[in-house]
């Protein structure tokens, strides 16, 4: 039957493996390569047709509905621009709308495919939970996000790291004396925004809490000049970033860092995606969301 399996008498759906998955996970965040990508994945698929239907289903859907309406009555949102380094950065920033007393700030970052719909819609989740919620265009600096995902990951590997680093300090900082906020500033990222929570940790010495979901892992001969409490997100499939656990683990422990570490077994990298259809794991998703929520307030308070 191959790749794909009978539903009822008329439909056939899709077996995604965690081959396919793998591979698109090294397309994405190694190779960038998309012409070896889809030849390793009709070789898994079996055949061009195949893999043409199971590709998007890897990839993020930019047609996914939101989960929080752009024009939802409960929130203010709009568009900022504010200083960076050497330049101006903008975002994108959601609040309650009418909320009469100061609010805690995070900063949620994205992944390498730039500032897009999906992060715009889960800052406007973080304002829906009391937060003043700041995503910020780390691609600021090149002009901003393009519509094409590959030219933004093509652009997020060309970004000055350090540079980049030093646009996270400035969103802090901007959100730190934002006058709708409580002074109180944490941060939130996904895939390339949880490695960038773990360098604003680093670097960052106002940051009061990191969340990164499955990111790249600090050094651990930076990890002694981390304040903030951290939670750490994985999924326990991503062979590829969860093999630097144990080692930040170590070196958390060794340095006396409050922390906690979650690994969701059996779901992949991106798991929080909602746009994903291969990827997404609700289950997982919810009580990774429920926990930083509940780690937010209690720390930002």
């Amino acid at each position: 039957m191959g790749v794909f399996a009978m539903q009822g008498k008329l439909e056939k759906k899709p077996i995604i493996t965690q081959a396919m998955i793998d591979a698109y996970d090294e397309y994405t965040h190694l190779t960038l390569d998309r012409r070896a990508f889809m030849n390793r994945l009709t070789m898994l698929a079996g055949s061009g047709a195949a893999a043409a239907v199971i590709a998007p289903m890897l990839a993020a859907s930019s047609a996914q509905a939101a989960m929080v309406a752009e024009d939802d009555e409960r929130l203010t949102a709009e568009d900022v621009t504010y200083r960076g380094d050497g330049g101006d950065m903008t975002g994108y920033l959601a609040r309650p709308a009418g909320a009469s007393d100061k609010l805690p700030a995070v900063i949620v970052i994205h992944e390498n495919r730039g500032l897009n719909a999906h992060i715009r819609d889960v800052a406007r989740r973080m304002a829906l939970e009391g937060f003043l919620a700041l995503a910020p265009d780390f691609l600021s600096p090149d002009g901003g996000t393009p519509a094409d995902e590959d030219k933004a990951r093509e652009m997020i590997g060309g970004l000055d790291a350090a540079q980049t680093v030093r646009n996270g300090v400035a969103s802090e900082a901007f959100l730190a004396g934002h006058e709708a906020g409580n002074g109180n500033v944490g941060a939130i990222g996904f895939c390339w925004g949880g490695g960038m929570v773990n360098q604003l940790a680093v670097n960052a010495e106002g940051l009061d809490a990191g969340v990164a979901y499955y990111g790249r892992q600090a050094d651990a001969a930076d990890v002694p000049k981390i304040q903030a409490p951290l939670m750490l997100h994985y999924a326990g499939l991503d062979e590829r970033i969860n093999a630097g656990i144990d080692a930040y683990r170590s070196a958390l422990e060794a340095a006396g860092k409050t922390f906690t570490i979650h690994v969701y077994e059996g779901v992949n990298h991106a798991f929080n995606n909602d746009t994903s259809e291969a990827r997404y794991d609700k289950d997982a998703a919810d009580l990774a969301w429920q926990r930083t929520v509940d780690f937010l307030k209690e720390t930002l308070a």
